[in-house]
């Protein structure tokens, strides 16, 4: 099989680029135009080629803005997050007011385990939490 044989065979069956058929037999990529510009089918593959490259721009195209829109939505996710936890922050100091046990738990409901014996909330014993923190929580006055 001859060097023109085996440019048709790459490009036409094997879907081989102009570029790589020359890289890989060594020749240039101007004979290997030369050699695909003479044959009866290259027009008809160029043109489908370049519907596949269309379809697939516009498949590529597709996902980038799917994933940019996904990227900017978890962006102001986060910020919506930054700013509920900035007010929590405001809401639990002490610079502004100080917030009763029942208030505390409902701010911190998964630190506490419900006691139904004696109707109150304990602290979680796994936790590490400063002196000030309510241990306990006594519910049925409420």
């Amino acid at each position: 099989m001859n060097n023109k044989e085996k440019i048709k065979e790459l490009y036409f069956k094997q879907k081989y680029k102009q570029k790589d058929i020359a890289t890989l037999l060594n020749i240039s990529n101007k004979y290997v135009s030369k050699v695909l510009i003479n044959d009866y089918r290259y027009k008809e593959e160029k043109e489908q080629r370049k519907k596949l490259a269309k379809i697939k721009h516009r498949k590529d195209t597709i996902n980038y803005i799917k994933n940019k829109r996904k990227s900017n939505r978890i962006d102001i996710e986060y910020e919506n997050l930054k700013q509920l936890h900035m007010q929590a922050s405001i809401e639990l100091s002490d610079g502004r007011k100080s917030i009763n046990n029942r208030a505390f738990r409902d701010w911190n409901k998964s630190a506490y385990k419900y006691d139904a014996k004696t109707k109150s909330y304990h602290l979680k014993k796994e936790l590490i939490v400063g002196y000030d923190v309510p241990k306990k929580i006594n519910w049925s006055n409420f």
